[in-house]
């Protein structure tokens, strides 16, 4: 197969994976609702998520390494920090921010990552990204900020925005370790090292009484249905979790760090397309305008034109020198005339 052909699949396939961990990514916020209502803290809610999808992945992890972790103790200064930013933090962050300022404004800031993360490669390189690539984050970014529609006046917590920043940090983090994960860990491993290892660190946070934990274990109001304390518990593991994290950082490795970030502005457009089905909640005319926008915008991202290649400096031609033989090729071929140089000795 071509390697055109062959990098056109890779496209298609880590779009459709991108979008699918959108789509489960976007569900969580519905999917656990019910427990909040019921008095669960986001310490309790988001230790709970982890520790499901830690077991869930435990036996696909560990056969995807044939039971070898030894190159995740070899990454292990990695693989800590994005259980510690990517997978616990950026959950904690957020719903720490939204006591202290309104939940729009904290979306809006934790996905900006993507703009962060082309901001950062412009510095970096000092390249000036195409045109089309920068046209795209400003229809994505004006997209996102119609989808959320950030509202509130007054002045704002300025805890609350370094919390919404700390995890769009967290998220900017997760799409570059999903594109240089550590030799030999599979996404499936990747992820389910760092529900272990946030589980764990939240669940000694909560022991030692840093993190507020409180849960219920009755009913729950569940899709329109009276269901137990777990079944929301278990599909925000599995579905909004363990499966949206390994989607995503697989759509990352086929894509690349930059339009994977902005496929996962797509989150937004599910979240709100899952809310207005099971919650009833509406998208206003202007959330469809920005949905569009965003859409568009991931467009422009992905088919970013390739860079020009560089064109070939013309090779010189000479002309064959004509060599000096020496006296015993002279002797042997007195016919062949040397050629007359030059007198430099003196």
């Amino acid at each position: 197969m071509k390697p055109t052909a062959v990098r056109a699949r890779r496209g298609v396939l880590g779009v459709v994976v991108g979008l699918a961990a959108g789509l489960a990514f976007g569900a969580g916020g519905t999917i656990v609702k019910p427990l909040f209502s019921e008095g669960w803290t986001p310490g309790a809610a988001v230790f709970g998520r982890l520790l499901v999808a830690a077991v869930v992945l435990a036996i696909p992890a560990l056969l995807a390494v044939r039971l070898d972790l030894r190159p995740l103790l070899r990454a292990w200064r990695l693989v800590l920090a994005y259980a510690v930013l990517a997978v616990a933090g950026v959950q904690l962050a957020f719903y720490a921010s939204i006591e202290r300022i309104p939940v729009s404004i904290a979306l809006l800031i934790e996905y900006l990552a993507p703009v962060a993360l082309l901001l950062v490669a412009w510095a970096r390189s000092r390249h000036t990204p195409h045109r089309v690539v920068l046209i795209g984050a400003a229809l994505a970014v004006g997209g996102l900020v119609l989808v959320i529609g950030p509202t509130g006046s007054g002045a704002l917590d300025p805890v609350g925005l370094v919390l919404a920043a700390v995890a769009m940090i967290g998220v900017a983090f997760y799409y570059v370790v999903g594109d240089r994960t550590p030799a030999g860990v599979p996404p499936v491993t990747l992820a389910w090292s760092g529900f272990v290892i946030g589980a764990l660190a939240l669940g000694l946070a909560g022991l030692v009484g840093i993190l507020p934990m409180h849960a219920s274990f009755g009913e729950v109001d569940y899709f329109g249905l009276r269901a137990p304390w777990w079944a929301p518990l278990v599909t925000v593991g599995v579905v909004s979790t363990a499966f949206a994290y390994v989607a995503g950082i697989t759509s990352i490795r086929l894509l690349g760090t930059r339009v994977a970030s902005f496929l996962g502005l797509s989150e937004v457009i599910f979240a709100g397309i899952v809310g207005w089905i099971v919650l009833g909640e509406a998208i206003a005319p202007l959330g469809l305008l920005g949905a569009a926008l965003i859409l568009g915008g991931i467009v422009l991202v992905r088919f970013e034109p390739a860079a020009a290649a560089p064109l070939l400096e013309p090779v010189p031609t000479t002309e064959p020198i004509a060599t000096v033989p020496d006296a015993e090729h002279r002797q042997a071929e007195p016919s062949v005339a040397a050629p007359i140089l030059p007198d430099t000795s003196r």
